[in-house]
């Protein structure tokens, strides 16, 4: 008998292909963002950046998801956890491999409400709604409270904040926790990349050259 994966279920495929075709107009949509702002004037905090890129989708590719996918297959975590949710992209892909593993659950953080609400509308509309729960607000207060341990990471929201979330969850990581973090092009994750490269921090990485690079950390 062949097993079929979630990633197959036409529901899945719909939701994804719908999402990364929006995605494409991700330039065209900040470009416009950025002429109607009034001169001079910048989103200043991450919740005014949220806010203001509330249309923008800012997608991991689909190599990566699949990237994703297959890695939580084969660790099979009990809790998977994601900073960034945007409109759900990566982590229909995360929800995807923990329904195929049977076990599990994803837990996202997201800033922005108007994503947050379109994203819980797909991940119904995908059946993969009982196993994500999304947390609204800023991640180092609302990955603060979690219960137990991180069992998996992916690092894929504001880019100068994906150290201080690793740093907050670095006590819940245990010995062979696998962090993922995406982007590795961009300046602002340097800090963090510099902390999961360095061997005194207790993590062997290595980066794989999907699109916009993924960087794989395992703690030791």
């Amino acid at each position: 008998m062949t097993q079929t994966s979630t990633l197959q279920d036409p529901r899945v495929v719909t939701a994804l292909d719908a999402m990364f075709a929006r995605a494409a107009q991700d330039e065209v949509t900040g470009a416009r963002i950025e002429a109607a702002r009034p001169g001079g004037s910048a989103p200043a905090t991450p919740q005014e950046l949220a806010d203001a890129n509330a249309e923008v989708y800012m997608p991991i590719s689909a190599e990566g998801g699949k990237l994703l996918y297959s890695l939580i297959r084969a660790a099979r975590p009990a809790t998977v956890v994601e900073f960034g949710t945007s409109f759900g992209i990566s982590t229909l892909y995360l929800a995807a491999a923990v329904r195929d593993n049977g076990t599990g659950r994803v837990i996202s953080s997201e800033l922005s409400a108007d994503k947050i609400a379109a994203a819980r509308r797909t991940f119904a509309e995908t059946g993969l709604d009982d196993l994500i729960t999304v947390l609204e607000g800023d991640a180092r207060e609302t990955l603060a409270a979690l219960d137990g341990p991180v069992d998996f990471l992916l690092l894929d929201g504001w880019k100068d904040l994906c150290l201080p979330v690793l740093r907050l969850l670095e006590p819940r990581l245990a010995p062979g926790t696998l962090v993922v973090t995406d982007d590795v092009d961009l300046p602002a994750l340097a800090p963090c990349l510099d902390h999961v490269r360095d061997p005194r921090n207790g993590y062997e990485s290595v980066t794989f050259p999907v699109e916009d690079g993924m960087e794989i950390s395992c703690r030791l």
